[in-house]
């Protein structure tokens, strides 16, 4: 047996496969193909009968011909060779191996039948005639062959291992525990065999003696790579992520330092453990042993992004896209990292660029619909949103960015059916739900509010925002309050340091006639959220409350000099004799300020 344990086709037994190769490859191995020569020259009645030349010298036709890889000229001269001599085991196990590396399960079955009609085979053309029974689904055939084949040659190892490893397929473990022991009994320097049986420990779910069986297999032959790659798979589940990383660098120091799926996985781990040096001193490794690793660049160019040192991933990207010009991925994740970096004008000029060479491609229209709305223009995003939601409708951000770009347009209507289409096609979203009821709210369709809010909750009990906003409505409109109170408590509980949250809150305690608990809340608010107008309205209606007048027309001046456009405010500020607001120098300033950036915004195309 050899480690080159390779799947060829889905269903077919990892253990018999070498067995199948050694007969089937379209190209013979000296270990399968040289004996079979032999005896068509040297012994013709083991491959075609001695009384019959021609039989002889197609079988050597056909056997030259798989050396040149002609598989069909080779079909051809067995077939011509069996003719005349029907009974040639040796040539029907040659077209079971050939029909098989072709894909044609049938004949391969058919002629793997008659290779073991009878009796006289010997244990090798058992063992690749049952490799071919296990690729075609048929496991208990192969089964018997290899049984068959122990029974021939009952001091070779192959066989047990094979049949170990189909009994473990078919889920009967013990006996496949006991089949590959008995292998490793007569064979205890291959490693193959403490490695299977690893892998049925593994199954057992037996790990520690599975780990001992892949070290042993590893100590048996430490240029073995599955045990490595096993070894390093169970830590990493176990996330022990150390010491699988020990165990891959151990195979690259000592096994083949230039392996690169090893390499690839060592990175992995390294990506996994946030170690983004470890990764960079690995990819760096690749780069150097091959300078068109173009694949290793732009991992490189992930793992500086994942560091945010984006101007390093910007160089290494790049070169990549002068090279691969129509890698729309990788210009995309360019995109991102002008957008990480502010340069928004190239991150849309890159956006661009993809939709130039596909117009259909649908992270380009959803990226480009994305910064437009980052960067306020809004209508200009609309068009890219709604073709991304068109090419991907089972993707909510579409949707979900569209009906915001509606709403700072104040086109409600078309935010509520932007949110709803969404919804149409993702119902379980809570976001989509969420946001239609921030739509619904601006049409004054408050039940409609309330529902989708609930939905919204049902969907995602944790919806910091959902509670947040359904129980600030609550508290607004003076309904409900014990009701808002919960909820806005389980909102600041989700963000403690969400200091909109801890107004709503604050505000739900107001309303609820709690004004100690209430003014300590919008107090901290203030604190977290920093500058916000509504904080400090509200702030100011506590401080009145409290006949504390003078903290409270402050903190109205200030929430006025956020947003001079108040009138509601503005009246009340009047009303309660605190002054005409429009005299204090600082109102004006902020008046000013309104007047000059609204200029500013008129006058920019």
């Amino acid at each position: 047996m050899t480690q080159d344990h390779i799947t060829l086709r889905p269903g077919v037994a990892l253990a018999l496969i070498p067995l199948v190769v050694m007969a089937c490859a379209a190209t013979p191995h000296a270990t399968s193909a040289l004996p079979m020569a032999q005896t068509a020259t040297a012994k013709p009645k083991a491959g075609a009968s001695a009384s019959d030349p021609s039989a002889t010298y197609h079988f050597m036709l056909g056997y030259q011909a798989e050396l040149a890889q002609d598989t069909d000229r080779a079909i051809q001269e067995y077939q011509s060779a069996l003719k005349s001599d029907p009974n040639a085991h040796a040539v029907k196990a040659r077209l079971a191996g050939l029909y098989f590396s072709l894909g044609d399960l049938s004949n391969a079955v058919r002629y793997a039948e008659d290779a073991v009609a009878g009796s006289g085979q010997n244990a090798q053309t058992l063992s690749q005639m049952a490799g071919i029974f296990a690729g075609a689904g048929q496991p208990d055939r192969a089964i018997q062959l290899l049984d068959r084949a122990i029974e021939q040659e009952p001091g070779k190892a192959d066989a047990y291992f094979s049949k170990g490893l189909l009994l473990m397929n078919q889920k009967r473990l013990s006996e496949a525990e006991q089949s590959v022991k008995q292998g490793i009994a007569l064979s205890p320097d291959a490693p193959v065999g403490p490695y299977y049986l690893g892998r049925i420990q593994m199954e057992l779910s037996h790990v520690e003696d599975a780990i001992a069986s892949f070290e042993r297999a590893a100590a048996v032959n430490a240029a073995f790579e599955p045990s490595y790659i096993a070894l390093a798979s169970i830590y990493e589940s176990r996330q022990e992520k150390d010491k699988a990383i020990a165990i891959l660098r151990k195979y690259l120091q000592n096994v083949n330092p230039r392996n690169r799926d090893v390499r690839n996985h060592l990175v992995r781990l390294y990506m996994n453990a946030k170690d983004y040096q470890g990764a960079l001193a690995e990819l760096d490794r690749m780069v150097a042993e091959d300078p068109t690793d173009l694949d290793a660049q732009l991992r490189i160019s992930l793992v500086y992004g994942e560091l945010k040192e984006y101007h390093k991933a910007i160089e290494r990207l790049t070169p990549i896209l002068a090279l691969r010009p129509a890698e729309l991925k990788i210009r995309d994740y360019l995109g991102y990292l002008y957008e990480e970096t502010k340069q928004y004008p190239k991150a849309l000029d890159t956006y661009r660029f993809n939709l130039q060479l596909d117009p259909s491609y649908f992270e380009g229209h959803l990226h480009l619909g994305v910064l437009l709305y980052r960067i306020k223009r809004f209508q200009d995003s609309i068009s890219h949103l709604a073709e991304a939601a068109k090419l991907n409708p089972k993707q909510p951000e579409s949707y979900i960015v569209m009906g915001l770009a509606y709403l700072q347009g104040e086109q409600f209507e078309q935010a509520t059916q932007a949110f709803e289409e969404g919804i149409r096609h993702n119902p379980k979203n809570a976001d989509l739900h969420f946001n239609l009821g921030t739509a619904y709210d601006k049409l004054n369709r408050f039940d409609e509010v309330v529902r989708a809010m609930e939905t919204a909750l049902k969907l995602d009990p944790h919806h910091a925002d959902a509670l947040n906003y359904l129980g600030y409505s609550y508290a607004e409109r003076g309904i409900r309050i014990e009701e808002a109170i919960s909820l806005t408590r389980q909102a600041v509980a989700l963000k403690p340091n969400n200091g909109y949250y801890v107004d709503s809150l604050g505000w739900a305690l107001f309303k609820s006639g709690q004004l100690d608990q209430a003014l300590h809340e919008i107090r901290r608010a203030v604190e977290l959220a920093g500058d916000d107008p509504v904080i400090y309205e509200h702030l100011g209606e506590i401080h009145l409350k409290k006949d504390m007048h003078s903290e409270a027309r402050e903190a109205w001046l200030r929430s006025l000099e956020l947003d001079p456009s108040n009138i509601k405010l503005i009246e009340r500020f009047r009303q309660y004799g605190m002054g005409d607001p429009a005299q204090e120098e600082r109102i004006r300033q902020a008046q000013r300020r309104v007047s000059e950036s609204k200029s500013i915004q008129s006058s920019t195309p």
